[in-house]
């Protein structure tokens, strides 16, 4: 009885596909394909400032205001909602020092 097994590494070294170390890895070459695709990367990163800081004030007002429900308080919203307009700006001033570094 014979049965089949499944190829190993081995098996497909053996049938023919040769090693190629002086192969570079796509990486190394730079071609203006990748200029491009980095721009767009940084783009689409300077871009989402347009929504953090609306996201975070959101956040910080919905926290606050499930906080003053569970507390049975009326101020909570509004401290919620000026943290979550700090936390923004805080995000929106890392983000622009890292692309001032590159």
């Amino acid at each position: 009885m014979v049965y089949n097994c499944p190829r190993t590494s081995t098996d497909i070294v053996a049938m023919g596909t040769p090693d190629q170390p002086d192969r570079q890895p796509p990486q190394a070459n730079s071609s203006p394909k990748d200029g491009a695709f980095q721009s767009l990367v940084r783009i689409e990163s300077l871009i989402q400032l347009g929504l953090l800081l609306p996201a975070a004030v959101v956040i910080g007002w919905a926290i606050g205001l499930a906080l003053d429900r569970w507390l049975h308080q009326h101020w909570i919203n509004i401290l919620g909602l000026i943290l979550g307009a700090v936390a923004g700006f805080v995000q929106i001033f890392r983000v622009v020092l890292s692309h001032s570094k590159e």
